[in-house]
């Protein structure tokens, strides 16, 4: 495969995410969505690599916002993705690939796009006729922006600093919701 054409920096913001091979799913029941979220804890977090500012995990897709903290990132992200391909494939007697190739990668490079980014997130599960309200969607870290759960994966504080008050960041992303721009908002999954 060709070299990645993104230089991952340690101190950068960057949007993560990747598809199912052919658009497939690649979470079958909620334990894979959780085991996923596991792996992100011990891979990226527990290993110091890089913080978790937002996240969403779609049946097909998955989006993550992470702050760098270490260089080798590529390399945890492989791990990370092989770890993941390989429960999968010996859970359901499957093999070869899951995920549509590489991680994609885009870097956030200032604060507006950084908190537009978190809203683009924390929308698809709406975007995709999923759920009503995003903070319906369990597996997404909008309910941590909201303070509606205590979790303990994403690293909030730095975008929710941006805004006045939880309400205020609430008002933010839902809306959103109502506008009909909201396609030309989100990139095509």
């Amino acid at each position: 495969m060709p070299r990645r054409q993104i230089v991952f920096e340690t101190g950068h913001y960057y949007h993560i995410y990747n598809r199912g091979n052919n658009h497939q799913i690649i979470f079958f029941t909620q334990d894979n969505y959780i085991h996923f979220l596991r792996l992100i804890r011990k891979y990226l977090v527990e290993s110091n690599v890089a913080d978790i500012i937002a996240y969403c995990l779609m049946p097909n897709h998955y989006h993550l916002l992470v702050y760098l903290k270490q260089n080798c990132f590529s390399e945890v992200m492989q791990k990370f993705s092989l770890s993941y391909v390989k429960a999968i494939n010996k859970q359901y007697d499957r093999v070869g690939g899951l995920f549509q190739g590489r991680f994609q990668a885009i870097a956030v490079d200032n604060d507006e796009y950084l908190f537009h980014l978190t809203r683009y997130i924390h929308l698809n599960p709406v975007k995709a006729n999923l759920v009503k309200k995003p903070e319906d969607w369990e597996f997404s870290s909008y309910p941590e922006y909201l303070q509606l759960r205590g979790g303990t994966l994403p690293k909030i504080d730095g975008v929710r600093s941006l805004f006045n008050s939880v309400n205020d960041y609430q008002s933010f992303v839902e809306s959103h919701i109502q506008t009909s721009s909201i396609q030309h908002l989100l990139l095509d999954e």
